[in-house]
Order: C-alpha cells, then sequence, then structure tokens
C-alpha cells in the first residue's frame, strides 16, 4: 500500500482525540478567563438615558385635542353669548370665540395626523387611496439612508479617527493584557492546565497502534537521517543487537513513557506561565499594531452602504414602520400635538387678527430672548 495515502488517515485517533481535548482546553479558558466582562465599555461605565424633554411636553399636550373636542361641543350650547368689552377704546367681541378658537386647534390638530398617518398608512397599495409614503419608496429610502450612513456616518476615515482619538485599542490592550495576567497567576487555572496536559498525553499515548506508527515514523526518519552517515548508523545498530531487542520497540517503549516524564517536568509548565506576562508585555507594541492593522483591513473591505441597503430592503413594511417609529416617535407625536397648539393660535389670529397678532410678537420673543439668554 502507498505510504502516502496512508498518512492521512495514520493518525486519526490521535486527531479524533485532539479535537475532545482542545474543546476541553476551550471549556477551561471559557471557565477561567471571564472575557465577557472585557466585551463593556473600557471605562466600565453604563450610559444611562435620561427623559427626553420632549416626553415632558407631550404630557401637557396630550389632553389638549380632548379638551379641544369637549369646548367644540360645549361652544354649541353657550360660546359667551352677547358678550364683548372695550380696552383703550378698542371694542372686542367674544360671541362665537370658543367655536373659532376650537375648531381651529382640531384641525390643526387632525391635519397633523393626517400628514403622518399617511407617511406609512396604507401601508399596501389600494386602488383609491394609494400608498403610504414611505411603504411607495422603500428602495429609494433605503438607498438613501444607506448612502448617507455610508458617507457621513459609518466610514472608514471617521471609524479611524474615532478609534485614534479614542485610544479605544490601547485601553482593550491593557485591560486584556492585566485580565490575561491576573487569570495565569490562579491557582486554580495553573491545576486544570496542568491535570489538562497530562491527561491528553495519557489519552493520546494510551492508544497501541499511535504508539507504534510514531515509532515507525521515527525509526524511518532516522534510518533516513543516517542514510549517509556510515558510523551514527553502525553505532544505532550495534546498540540494538547489544539491547537484543529492535529499534521499532526501544522507540515505541520511549513513547510509552512520556506521560511520566511530563508528569515529572510539571514545574516547567509553571515556569512558562509565570513568564508569560512578560513576554507578553515585550509584545505589546507589536500586538497594538497588528490589531490596528487587522481592524483597518476589516473596516476598509465593509462594504457598510450595501448592507444598510440590502438589510433596509430585505424589511417588510410593518418592520420598517417600526423601525422609523421606534426612532421618531416622541417627535412625530409632539409634531402631532404642535398642531392642536398652532391651530388654536391660529383661531385666535383670525378672531381678532391685530390684537392676537401683537401679543404672539409679545410672548414669542420673549421665549426667544429668554432662550438666547439662557444659552449663552
Amino acid at each position: 500500500m502507498n505510504k502516502q495515502s496512508d498518512k492521512p488517515t495514520l493518525y486519526q485517533s490521535a486527531r479524533d482525540t485532539t479535537g475532545i481535548y482542545l474543546k476541553k482546553l476551550g471549556d477551561i479558558l471559557s471557565r477561567h478567563g471571564g472575557f465577557d466582562e472585557l466585551i463593556t465599555s473600557p471605562s466600565g461605565k453604563t450610559v444611562q438615558k435620561g427623559k427626553s424633554p420632549r416626553l415632558k411636553i407631550l404630557v401637557f399636550l396630550k389632553p389638549l385635542p380632548w379638551i379641544l373636542g369637549f369646548l367644540f361641543l360645549f361652544s354649541f350650547y353657550w360660546d359667551f353669548n352677547n358678550m364683548g368689552t372695550t380696552i383703550l377704546n378698542y371694542p372686542l367681541r367674544f360671541e362665537g370665540l370658543l367655536r373659532i378658537v376650537c375648531v381651529s386647534g382640531l384641525i390643526g390638530f387632525l391635519t397633523n395626523w393626517a400628514a403622518i398617518t399617511m407617511l406609512f398608512r396604507p401601508m399596501h397599495k389600494r386602488p383609491l387611496l394609494g400608498q403610504g409614503l414611505i411603504p411607495a419608496h422603500k428602495e429609494r429610502i433605503a438607498y438613501r439612508l444607506s448612502f448617507a450612513v455610508s458617507e457621513d456616518l459609518i466610514n472608514p476615515d471617521i471609524i479611524k479617527e474615532k478609534l485614534q482619538k479614542s485610544d479605544t485599542i490601547r485601553k482593550y490592550r491593557e485591560r486584556v493584557t492585566n485580565h490575561v495576567t491576573d487569570v495565569i497567576n490562579r491557582e486554580e487555572f495553573r491545576k486544570d492546565i496542568k491535570a489538562w496536559i497530562s491527561d491528553y498525553t495519557t489519552e493520546v499515548i494510551a492508544d497501541p497502534n499511535l504508539r507504534r506508527n510514531m515509532a515507525q515514523s521515527i525509526v524511518e526518519e532516522l534510518d533516513s537521517a543516517l542514510e549517509n552517515r556510515l558510523f551514527e548508523k553502525t553505532a544505532l545498530k550495534a546498540y540494538s543487537l547489544i539491547s537484543g531487542r529492535h529499534m521499532q520497540g526501544i522507540v515505541e517503549d520511549a513513547i510509552k513513557q512520556l506521560p511520566n516524564s511530563v508528569e515529572k517536568r510539571m514545574d516547567r509548565v509553571d515556569a512558562f506561565l509565570d513568564s508569560a506576562p512578560e513576554k507578553l508585555s515585550g509584545q505589546i507594541e507589536n500586538i497594538e499594531a497588528v490589531v490596528t492593522q487587522l481592524l483597518y483591513q476589516m473596516i476598509n473591505q465593509l462594504d457598510v452602504q450595501n448592507l444598510v441597503e440590502q438589510n433596509l430592503k430585505s424589511y417588510d413594511e410593518t418592520k420598517l414602520e417600526k423601525m422609523i417609529r421606534g426612532a421618531t416617535n416622541e417627535q412625530l407625536k409632539t409634531i402631532q400635538y404642535l398642531g392642536a397648539v398652532l391651530g388654536t393660535i391660529g383661531g385666535l389670529v383670525i378672531w381678532e387678527p391685530l390684537l392676537s397678532l401683537g401679543i404672539i410678537v409679545i410672548i414669542f420673543g420673549t421665549i426667544y430672548a429668554l432662550d438666547m439668554w439662557m444659552g449663552d
């Protein structure tokens, strides 16, 4: 049988055993490593979200349409009937004011509500009602959003700049280095690693077929290496004759003693682990440079626009609506209820244009001035 064709199956048992023990090694590292803690931000701080100012405004705006609706119905019963007054010789008539203000406010609210609803509804195209703006232009919106994201938000140059400014790589490198050093110094971790080495060596060498194949390979390599070295080859054969055993058996016995040899030299594992932090520290700059380069290459190869566009296109109309509403719901509701406020103001202007406009200018001018003053 051809030796080349035997090689893939020669150590199949050892490969299977190695696979099992590599999984066990992974379990040991996972159990002692606790690397999930390192995925949090380097500062270890969590960002707490405060309530949006719009939420506070919405608390006061939400009842407004209901109040306007109630007052509109009430206006059919009483609406400043035959009431009026004079201010600085300027006559004011209040009759019908309640209905004008309520109707204008409700129109403002319902207009904004209809406009926002038409962004998403009807979700599917209808013969007469058509289709909502966002569902009808889903692919175009996906392209425009993906283009904006890739050009202005998540392009490679911006990410590189943010990485450099935030010093994130160095911070994570320091955390990882300190964490690895702490793990290596744990007695329980060292005990588990030594037990793993011992069990793995014993398990592999325990297979007689593997020992035989390893010994055969070693003898063949020796014969090949000593082919042109007559003295060493003669000495090796002489040793075999004196011991009364074939070289195959001698090598196989030596392999069989490997677990005992490994067990006696476990102190070298401690020595290696003791020197690991120092060796790791000596390679800090190289490690940081490699990680940085890998990140840059990954970022440059990442097609952000195509990724975002394909994901958005895969969303159905319902999911797309939930995504947009989830990001803008407060703003949309604020716009909707502000329609009632502006409509109410418009009703006052309709009732008494000059006086209302003067009061509105004074109120908004005061608010603007206070805002500028507080901003400074």
